[in-house]
């Protein structure tokens, strides 16, 4: 892989990260959190981290309700425990 294709992302300890385009990994991260969650599609446009015991993610999204056409945006806040722990959902905001 060349240098040209790796984004760094600044992070902060305690702040929070400007918003950028998700790594695999931090897609992974969101499709496991939300995979209970129905009658809402989230499709996650970027996302923003804050280190803390573990990480915290908000993830920009535009959100529908199929079958409709209409699509608004919403943040998804999903928290990341140390170690092997599933990630989760800790709020979803209407913007």
């Amino acid at each position: 892989m060349s240098n040209e294709n790796v984004i760094q992302k600044e992070t902060v300890v305690g702040g929070w990260s400007p918003y950028g385009p998700l790594t695999p990994e931090e897609n992974v991260i969101f499709k496991e959190a939300i995979a209970g969650i129905v009658g809402v599609d989230y499709t996650p446009t970027a996302v923003s981290t804050q280190v803390v015991a573990g990480m915290n993610y908000r993830y920009k999204c535009n959100a529908s309700i199929p079958p409709s056409d209409v699509i608004w945006e919403a943040i998804v806040e999903i928290y990341k425990p140390l170690g092997d722990k599933k990630p989760i959902v800790i709020g979803i905001t209407r913007i």
